[in-house]
């Protein structure tokens, strides 16, 4: 059966100046997507990702007890289920993401079981995924998971994992695991100074709060006695409880949080979805503290909600929420989902019909990403022991649109970390690239910008990890624009954090190290990533001569035994 919501309003009058409607039909059985995930206390979780590289979204589903991993891949819009080879243990399983853990082009499998435990798998390509959990370090044993999100919190280019496990029991707390390459993990929470007692974690999200080029993790905590968690990662390996002074320790039910800027003020402000008593929405104020703005804002829900997503349902240059929720709708008082419509000065409506209409299941999980290309986000949403919603925007609007894909070179492949600016006639939106965010789920990798009526980008600019920072100018409109890092157009001279200041860029002699208090070692790397100089006294690596080498690409790694920065130079 087709399930349609009509959600008409009047667009912010800056943006386009005329009506719109934004209309979602459920094309789940058009899609291919006809199936359930069955019965799983809490919820089953889903990924939007695009596990065979070949430019379109795919879907994957987690699945209740004796049930297999449900793969979907996209075949020009139209879903066909894969069947991988590899030995699934039917387990009852939370989230999927996927993953280059190794950089090497293709994207690896992480599945959390809170029955079972977790299990990685490589992926050896030609869709044959082999199991290394016990010899990647992970833990074999069941932690009682729920959410895992990836980041690179020690910008060494390798993604880290983050894993709330929600056993009800201390032995069983939080862990960050610190990729070592090779396919390798340790076990750094002690270290890193996350929290070793269980809170009842169910998700958490890397993300930069506080934009100093270093990961943060805010972790949301079921029950209302545990306060949600914010650290403030110190970029020498370590991390301290920011919670209290940010404003960010709500205590509450605490499903999901996702990030997004919704007001583009560059500072990347945070949802959390909770019982009827309402969720939380954070203004991040640019000062490391947040405000809480959910009753101002309307976007309180009062119903038990799980999945959240940032989109921009119309393209209208804004973020728009959709928030599913537990209850089945056959209350007219209660919401089932909602989808909120930034109209601009902190301000949300519900359009019309207080959410999607016919979405009237008990759903979890949710995840946004293209089904077809066409520069319109859709949403997938996992719902209790029926089939699931794939809500195809259908929207009627001429608004134009770019989608931005990321390779990392020196950064890791996926690019997770970075962040996206784009600006035309001086309006800037801004997107984080993440991996594991919201309920059990992980969105596209592509980051959808909603363009109005405007038909190019001034420029794109594309902050790495790495510390690398390069624009892309004159941009059309109406494209999928893939960025390789180190393709674009960098800066004279690169600062970074702590005023450390690396100039001239290009060079053509010397390249000079301005305020370096911090890093002993210097290595060189040429553009195919070999190792042709090294620098180990900080008294000799202020000025690097370069004057003997070829002109170029070239990559520069700067490390003390608790951080490193990695950036590329241009050799004229």
């Amino acid at each position: 059966m087709k399930r349609k919501v009509f959600l008409t309003f009047f667009l912010n009058f800056v943006c386009c100046l005329a009506w719109t409607q934004i209309t979602f039909e459920d094309r789940s059985i058009e899609l291919g997507l006809n199936l359930s995930c069955g019965y799983t206390f809490l919820g089953n979780g889903v990924s939007i990702s695009d596990f065979n590289n070949d430019g379109w979204d795919d879907i994957t589903f987690t699945t209740e007890l004796n049930s297999p991993l449900r793969f979907f891949e996209n075949n020009n819009g139209i879903f066909e289920e894969r069947f991988f080879n590899f030995t699934d243990a039917m387990d009852q399983t939370k989230q999927v993401n996927w993953v280059d853990i190794d950089n090497d082009g293709d994207k690896d499998l992480f599945v959390t079981s809170n029955l079972s435990g977790n299990k990685l798998f490589e992926n050896q390509g030609n869709y044959n995924l082999i199991e290394i959990t016990q010899s990647s370090g992970l833990p074999t044993t069941n932690l009682g998971t729920y959410g895992a999100s990836w980041g690179d919190y020690n910008n060494d280019g390798l993604l880290d994992v983050f894993m709330c496990n929600r056993d009800g029991g201390a032995q069983n707390p939080n862990y960050l695991f610190k990729n070592e390459g090779n396919n390798t993990f340790t076990n750094v929470s002690s270290e890193a100074g996350i929290h070793s007692e269980n809170r009842v974690s169910f998700c958490a999200v890397f993300f930069d709060f506080n934009n100093d080029g270093w990961q943060d993790i805010y972790v949301s905590n079921d029950r209302y006695d545990y306060e949600n968690v914010l650290y403030k990662n110190n970029g020498d390996g370590s991390f301290s409880d920011v919670s209290f002074s940010s404003k960010t320790n709500i205590a509450c039910d605490a499903m999901t949080v996702t990030v997004g800027d919704f007001n583009n003020d560059s500072w990347f402000d945070i949802y959390v979805t909770n019982s009827p008593q309402g969720n939380y929405l954070l203004l991040n104020e640019g000062d490391e503290t947040f405000t809480d703005i959910t009753y101002t804002s309307g976007t309180l829900f009062e119903s038990w909600s799980w999945g959240a997503v940032w989109l921009d349902a119309d393209n209208d240059k804004d973020l728009d929420l959709y928030v599913s929720g537990q209850y089945t709708g056959n209350d007219p008082d209660i919401r089932s989902a909602a989808l909120y419509e930034n109209i601009g000065n902190n301000t949300f409506i519900e359009p019309i019909d207080d959410g999607f209409n016919g979405d009237d299941e008990a759903s979890f999980s949710n995840a946004t990403g293209d089904f077809n290309n066409d520069g319109l986000s859709d949403i997938v949403v996992t719902n209790l022991n029926t089939p699931v919603f794939a809500w195809k925007n259908e929207s009627t609007t001429s608004h134009n649109w770019l989608k931005i894909k990321l390779q990392g070179t020196v950064s890791n492949r996926d690019g997770i970390g970075s962040t996206i600016e784009i600006s035309e006639n001086s309006l800037k939106q801004y997107r984080y690239v993440l991996n594991g965010e919201g309920y059990l789920s992980q969105n596209s990798a592509v980051e959808i910008f909603g363009l109005g009526t405007s038909t190019s980008v001034d420029y794109i600019k594309v902050t790495w990890l790495s510390g690398i920072e390069e624009y892309f100018y004159n941009i059309a409109a109406n494209q999928i624009f893939e960025i390789i890092e180190g393709s674009g157009t960098l800066n004279n001279n690169v600062s970074l954090k702590n005023n450390l200041i690396i100039h001239p860029n290009p060079v053509s002699d010397r390249l000079f190290i301005e305020n370096n208090t911090e890093f002993e070692n210097f290595v060189l790397f040429n553009a195919l990533g070999q190792e042709i100089l090294r620098k180990n006294n900080r008294d000799f690596i202020n000025s690097i001569d370069l004057r003997s080498f070829n002109s170029g690409v070239y990559f520069i790694r700067l490390f003390n035994e608790h951080q490193q920065l990695r950036l590329k130079i241009i050799k004229n």
